[in-house]
């Protein structure tokens, strides 16, 4: 037996802390949430999470129906099916797989399935890159998902938990964002829930009458709609996430309480901390750093360092959390978007944009773009200190660093 498979093996009989791959944590973690049906497309930097679920069920060790796909599309399409008649799943993709997924994407969403997918973000081509950035996750963030971002291996087992509780209430599938390769390659220590404690706070899935395929009870779904009703449908889906932000901190809450060793630890310099936003450093910041997923930790090293600068870390972008966002904001007279994505053609990143439109007239906040780390390109201590100095600067263009 290799190491892979005694630490997989180890895992599975009780929760204990253990070095595992981003990857192997995230599928040992879907195994014990129960999924019905689970079908992907390998595609890297998701590919671990796929072969860690495939070999689960080949060695008897999962219940649920893996069923193989020939395309990310067709990998959609069949949990889209398969949760439309009432039953639990799950998926995962990756950059240009997630694209060819949109089409199935925006129809989940439209039919309110509480399908749960992990992206491992990766840059889009061309040029071709395998390479962690948000790019993909950015193309379809107006699709109707939940979008919630990970700093590290024990933040996303919280948030896949968190995603299936929150769709499953209110109708909504959601995605969890991974870092490609900085998280679904790399080992840390994690503590993974036992299907027991996966219970105490995510009972099995009981969708209401009415909310699924049933011969007996005959409903449809993506029913075409004439101009005189497709607004209003848009509309009460664009309420349901927007309204979905009270949920996902009660529920954040909640897991916090059900089972409190799987929460990423509170660190000392942290002040707020719910399942939308984290606030880290000083009480009263002169300058507050605004990024997304992994990158947090080196923005955390470099605050330790600085008296008067705090990083604000967005863990959920849609629904867009502007007034967690703009009450942290308002307490700094600079901040910098750090984003590790583009808006071609835009004058701000993507996220930036959501920032400053929500901030306008509304606070003083001097608010910055920056783009960094497209295609993988590490992004070091000295080009965030760099922009900590530069976010001072009175000038607005858009900047890339690196």
């Amino acid at each position: 037996m290799n190491k892979k498979s005694q630490k997989s093996q180890t895992s599975q009989k009780s929760q204990t802390s253990c070095i595992l791959e981003g990857s192997q944590a995230i599928a040992q973690t879907i195994n014990n949430i129960k999924p019905t049906v689970i079908s992907a497309y390998p595609i890297t930097p998701q590919t671990h999470i796929v072969e860690d679920l495939a070999k689960l069920k080949a060695d008897g060790k999962a219940t649920y129906e893996y069923v193989r796909a020939e395309s990310e599309f067709a990998a959609a399409s069949i949990v889209t099916g398969a949760s439309a008649t009432g039953e639990r799943v799950y998926t995962a993709t990756s950059s240009q797989g997630l694209i060819l997924m949109a089409e199935v994407l925006f129809n989940i969403a439209g039919m309110r399935l509480p399908v749960v997918l992990t992206c491992a973000n990766r840059g889009l081509s061309a040029p071709i890159t395998i390479w962690n950035d948000h790019q993909d996750a950015m193309t379809i963030r107006d699709a109707g998902w939940i979008m919630l971002f990970a700093e590290n291996h024990q933040e996303a087992v919280e948030q896949h938990l968190l995603a299936y509780k929150v769709a499953e209430n209110l109708g909504l599938p959601a995605m969890v964002n991974i870092d490609g390769f900085v998280l679904t390659h790399t080992y840390e220590s994690v503590n993974i829930p036992t299907p027991a404690q996966v219970k105490k706070f995510l009972p099995a899935y009981k969708p209401v009458k009415g909310t699924y395929l049933n011969p007996e009870n005959p409903v449809t779904f993506g029913a075409f709609a004439t101009p005189a009703h497709y607004m209003e449908i848009r509309q009460e889906l664009h309420n349901a996430l927007v309204n979905s932000q009270e949920l996902i901190k009660k529920e954040y809450n909640n897991l916090k309480k059900a089972i409190p060793e799987i929460i990423k630890p509170t660190e000392k310099a942290t002040k707020i901390n719910n399942g939308l936003v984290e606030y880290y450093g000083p009480k009263n910041p002169k300058t507050i750093l605004i990024a997304l997923g992994s990158l947090v930790g080196t923005i955390k090293d470099v605050v330790d360092s600085e008296s008067d600068v705090g990083v604000l870390k967005i863990k959920c972008l849609r629904p867009f959390p502007e007034k967690e966002i703009l009450d942290i904001l308002k307490t700094a007279k600079h901040a910098a978007v750090m984003e590790k994505a583009i808006s071609l053609g835009a004058t701000n990143g993507p996220m930036a944009m959501d920032i400053k439109a929500g901030a306008k007239n509304k606070i003083d906040t001097h608010i910055k773009s920056y783009v960094v780390g497209l295609g993988g390109r590490d992004i070091t201590k000295q080009m965030i200190k760099k922009i900590i100095k530069d976010a001072e600067n009175k000038n607005d263009a858009i900047k890339f660093i690196g």
